[in-house]
Protein backbone atom coordinates (compact mmCIF):
# COMPACT_ATOMS: atom_id res chain seq x y z
CA UNK A 1 0.00 0.00 0.00
CA UNK A 2 1.01 3.71 -1.04
CA UNK A 3 1.18 7.13 0.76
CA UNK A 4 0.43 9.91 -1.80
CA UNK A 5 2.03 12.94 -0.87
CA UNK A 6 0.16 16.34 -1.91
CA UNK A 7 2.27 19.67 -1.76
CA UNK A 8 0.42 22.74 -3.23
CA UNK A 9 2.64 25.45 -3.71
CA UNK A 10 2.64 29.26 -4.65
CA UNK A 11 2.72 28.32 -8.68
CA UNK A 12 2.40 24.31 -9.02
CA UNK A 13 1.12 21.36 -7.04
CA UNK A 14 3.46 18.52 -6.77
CA UNK A 15 2.94 14.88 -6.16
CA UNK A 16 4.80 11.83 -4.84
CA UNK A 17 4.27 8.04 -3.76
CA UNK A 18 5.98 6.73 -1.43
CA UNK A 19 6.26 2.98 0.07
CA UNK A 20 7.00 3.49 3.22
CA UNK A 21 9.55 5.67 3.43
CA UNK A 22 10.95 4.97 -0.27
CA UNK A 23 10.22 7.21 -2.78
CA UNK A 24 8.70 5.91 -6.22
CA UNK A 25 7.33 8.41 -7.97
CA UNK A 26 7.15 12.51 -8.26
CA UNK A 27 6.24 14.74 -10.96
CA UNK A 28 4.77 18.85 -10.71
CA UNK A 29 1.35 20.05 -12.67
CA UNK A 30 0.61 23.60 -13.41
CA UNK A 31 -3.10 22.24 -13.76
CA UNK A 32 -4.34 19.38 -11.55
CA UNK A 33 -8.02 18.25 -10.98
CA UNK A 34 -9.76 14.81 -10.63
CA UNK A 35 -8.64 13.12 -13.61
CA UNK A 36 -5.31 13.63 -12.95
CA UNK A 37 -6.01 12.54 -9.08
CA UNK A 38 -7.48 9.48 -10.87
CA UNK A 39 -4.31 8.65 -12.47
CA UNK A 40 -2.34 7.80 -9.07
CA UNK A 41 -5.31 5.99 -7.84
CA UNK A 42 -5.54 3.38 -11.11
CA UNK A 43 -1.62 2.95 -10.75
CA UNK A 44 -0.97 2.64 -7.34
CA UNK A 45 -2.77 1.03 -4.03
CA UNK A 46 -3.08 4.39 -2.25
CA UNK A 47 -3.89 3.84 1.31
CA UNK A 48 -3.27 7.08 2.58
CA UNK A 49 -2.79 10.80 1.58
CA UNK A 50 -1.37 14.04 3.56
CA UNK A 51 -2.18 17.34 2.29
CA UNK A 52 -0.08 20.12 2.47
CA UNK A 53 -1.04 23.89 1.28
CA UNK A 54 0.06 27.47 1.28
CA UNK A 55 -3.01 28.52 -0.03
CA UNK A 56 -6.53 29.72 2.16
CA UNK A 57 -8.84 27.98 -0.55
CA UNK A 58 -10.51 24.19 -0.79
CA UNK A 59 -9.55 22.31 -4.56
CA UNK A 60 -12.91 20.69 -5.82
CA UNK A 61 -11.03 17.48 -6.16
CA UNK A 62 -10.27 17.37 -2.24
CA UNK A 63 -13.91 15.57 -1.44
CA UNK A 64 -13.61 13.29 -3.88
CA UNK A 65 -9.98 12.21 -2.43
CA UNK A 66 -12.00 12.06 0.93
CA UNK A 67 -13.91 9.24 -0.73
CA UNK A 68 -11.13 7.65 -2.41
CA UNK A 69 -8.69 7.83 1.15
CA UNK A 70 -7.42 8.40 4.10
CA UNK A 71 -7.25 11.77 3.98
CA UNK A 72 -4.56 13.71 6.66
CA UNK A 73 -4.60 17.25 6.38
CA UNK A 74 -0.86 18.60 6.94
CA UNK A 75 -0.27 21.75 9.70
CA UNK A 76 1.85 22.18 12.82
CA UNK A 77 0.15 19.77 15.38
CA UNK A 78 0.34 16.88 12.62
CA UNK A 79 4.06 15.95 13.58
CA UNK A 80 5.41 16.02 17.00
CA UNK A 81 8.80 15.23 16.18
CA UNK A 82 10.07 18.72 16.15
CA UNK A 83 10.35 20.88 18.91
CA UNK A 84 8.51 23.96 17.12
CA UNK A 85 9.87 27.25 19.43
CA UNK A 86 8.00 29.74 16.60
CA UNK A 87 6.43 32.22 18.10
CA UNK A 88 3.81 32.32 15.35
CA UNK A 89 3.15 28.69 14.85
CA UNK A 90 -0.06 29.43 12.94
CA UNK A 91 1.66 31.62 10.71
CA UNK A 92 4.64 29.19 10.10
CA UNK A 93 4.31 28.13 6.18
CA UNK A 94 3.75 24.68 5.77
CA UNK A 95 6.38 24.25 3.20
CA UNK A 96 8.81 25.42 5.56
CA UNK A 97 7.86 23.09 8.58
CA UNK A 98 7.88 20.24 5.90
CA UNK A 99 11.52 21.01 4.78
CA UNK A 100 12.43 21.29 8.54
CA UNK A 101 10.77 17.61 9.05
CA UNK A 102 12.30 16.03 5.72
CA UNK A 103 15.88 17.42 6.66
CA UNK A 104 15.72 16.37 10.51
CA UNK A 105 14.71 12.71 9.06
CA UNK A 106 17.36 12.31 6.66
CA UNK A 107 20.59 13.75 8.74
CA UNK A 108 19.15 13.77 12.46
CA UNK A 109 22.17 14.18 14.42
CA UNK A 110 23.11 17.57 12.26
CA UNK A 111 22.52 20.62 12.34
CA UNK A 112 20.74 21.75 9.03
CA UNK A 113 20.10 24.74 7.31
CA UNK A 114 17.66 24.48 4.84
CA UNK A 115 17.47 27.02 2.30
CA UNK A 116 14.65 26.65 -0.11
CA UNK A 117 15.18 28.02 -3.35
CA UNK A 118 11.37 28.51 -4.72
CA UNK A 119 9.03 31.54 -5.17
CA UNK A 120 10.38 32.99 -2.32
CA UNK A 121 13.66 31.68 -0.60
CA UNK A 122 13.71 30.81 2.62
CA UNK A 123 16.06 30.24 5.25
CA UNK A 124 15.54 27.53 8.33
CA UNK A 125 18.02 26.14 10.57
CA UNK A 126 16.88 22.32 13.24
CA UNK A 127 19.61 21.32 15.09
CA UNK A 128 20.91 17.85 15.75
CA UNK A 129 18.43 17.82 19.14
CA UNK A 130 15.67 18.90 16.21
CA UNK A 131 14.86 22.11 17.81
CA UNK A 132 13.42 24.82 15.17
CA UNK A 133 13.14 28.25 16.14
CA UNK A 134 12.34 30.00 13.36
CA UNK A 135 14.45 31.74 10.06
CA UNK A 136 13.79 34.09 6.98
CA UNK A 137 12.28 34.81 4.34
CA UNK A 138 13.51 36.28 0.82
CA UNK A 139 12.08 37.25 -2.38
CA UNK A 140 13.02 34.36 -4.47
CA UNK A 141 14.63 34.58 -8.26
CA UNK A 142 12.12 35.18 -10.25
CA UNK A 143 10.09 37.30 -8.26
CA UNK A 144 13.06 40.34 -7.73
CA UNK A 145 13.75 39.96 -11.92
CA UNK A 146 10.00 40.40 -12.59
CA UNK A 147 9.99 43.32 -9.41
CA UNK A 148 12.79 45.31 -10.82
CA UNK A 149 10.45 45.23 -14.33
CA UNK A 150 6.81 45.79 -12.46
CA UNK A 151 8.46 49.00 -10.41
CA UNK A 152 9.77 50.85 -12.73
CA UNK A 153 9.12 52.71 -15.91
CA UNK A 154 12.28 51.77 -18.27
CA UNK A 155 14.12 48.26 -16.89
CA UNK A 156 12.69 45.46 -19.20
CA UNK A 157 11.99 42.09 -17.88
CA UNK A 158 15.11 39.37 -18.01
CA UNK A 159 15.84 36.10 -17.34
CA UNK A 160 18.07 34.17 -15.06
CA UNK A 161 20.95 33.04 -16.54
CA UNK A 162 23.26 30.49 -14.73
CA UNK A 163 26.08 31.84 -17.64
CA UNK A 164 26.42 34.70 -15.93
CA UNK A 165 29.77 34.95 -13.47
CA UNK A 166 30.87 38.45 -14.26
CA UNK A 167 30.66 40.72 -11.12
CA UNK A 168 29.28 43.68 -12.76
CA UNK A 169 27.28 44.11 -15.93
CA UNK A 170 28.55 46.63 -18.69
CA UNK A 171 24.93 47.23 -20.20
CA UNK A 172 21.57 47.08 -18.49
CA UNK A 173 20.93 43.75 -18.94
CA UNK A 174 23.56 42.40 -17.55
CA UNK A 175 23.50 45.07 -14.71
CA UNK A 176 20.36 43.60 -13.94
CA UNK A 177 21.25 39.91 -13.93
CA UNK A 178 24.72 41.10 -11.86
CA UNK A 179 22.70 42.93 -8.95
CA UNK A 180 19.98 39.94 -9.19
CA UNK A 181 21.97 36.49 -9.45
CA UNK A 182 25.23 38.43 -7.08
CA UNK A 183 22.97 39.90 -4.84
CA UNK A 184 21.39 36.73 -4.33
CA UNK A 185 25.08 34.81 -4.13
CA UNK A 186 26.09 37.56 -1.34
CA UNK A 187 22.65 36.74 0.48
CA UNK A 188 23.73 33.41 0.31
CA UNK A 189 27.11 33.17 1.67
CA UNK A 190 25.91 35.82 4.39
CA UNK A 191 23.50 33.46 6.01
CA UNK A 192 25.71 30.74 5.56
CA UNK A 193 28.63 32.56 7.23
CA UNK A 194 26.34 33.45 10.36
CA UNK A 195 25.10 30.33 10.55
CA UNK A 196 28.66 28.82 10.48
CA UNK A 197 29.75 30.70 13.47
CA UNK A 198 27.08 29.35 15.81
CA UNK A 199 27.03 25.99 14.48
CA UNK A 200 30.92 24.57 12.95
CA UNK A 201 29.37 21.28 11.91
CA UNK A 202 26.53 22.25 9.72
CA UNK A 203 24.47 20.60 6.84
CA UNK A 204 23.51 23.44 3.87
CA UNK A 205 20.35 21.37 2.02
CA UNK A 206 19.25 23.07 -1.28
CA UNK A 207 16.24 22.28 -1.93
CA UNK A 208 13.07 23.89 -4.45
CA UNK A 209 12.69 24.53 -7.96
CA UNK A 210 15.58 26.91 -8.65
CA UNK A 211 18.23 24.49 -6.30
CA UNK A 212 19.90 23.92 -9.03
CA UNK A 213 20.81 27.73 -9.87
CA UNK A 214 21.79 27.98 -6.84
CA UNK A 215 23.91 25.37 -6.52
CA UNK A 216 25.83 26.32 -9.65
CA UNK A 217 26.47 29.92 -7.43
CA UNK A 218 27.67 27.97 -4.29
CA UNK A 219 29.89 25.00 -6.05
CA UNK A 220 33.15 26.49 -6.50
CA UNK A 221 32.82 28.42 -2.90
CA UNK A 222 34.36 27.34 0.18
CA UNK A 223 30.88 26.50 1.27
CA UNK A 224 31.04 23.47 -1.25
CA UNK A 225 31.59 20.40 1.04
CA UNK A 226 28.69 21.39 3.66
CA UNK A 227 25.77 21.58 0.51
CA UNK A 228 23.34 18.49 0.38
CA UNK A 229 20.91 18.36 -2.78
CA UNK A 230 17.39 17.51 -2.03
CA UNK A 231 15.07 18.23 -4.36
CA UNK A 232 12.13 16.40 -3.07
CA UNK A 233 12.78 17.31 0.66
CA UNK A 234 9.30 18.75 1.12
CA UNK A 235 7.35 16.17 -0.11
CA UNK A 236 10.25 13.69 2.01
CA UNK A 237 9.03 15.96 5.09
CA UNK A 238 5.45 15.54 4.51
CA UNK A 239 6.14 11.37 4.37
CA UNK A 240 7.36 11.33 7.50
CA UNK A 241 4.76 13.36 8.84
CA UNK A 242 2.16 11.05 7.54
CA UNK A 243 3.89 7.65 8.66
CA UNK A 244 3.73 9.41 12.33
CA UNK A 245 0.15 10.91 12.09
Amino acid sequence: MANLVIDIGNTSTKVAVFDNYDLLYTSQHQKFDTSTLDIYFDTYQVKRTILSTVKNTTETWEEPLKQKTNLIYFNGSTYKGINNKYLTPETLGADRLAAVIGANYLYPVANNLVIDAGTCITYDLVTGGANYFGGSISPGLNMRYNALNYYTSGLPLVNPDERFKNYYGNNTTSAIQSGVQNGIKHELTGFIESYLKIHQQLNIILTGGDSIFFDTLLKNSIFAPYIKMEPHLVLKGLNVAIQKA
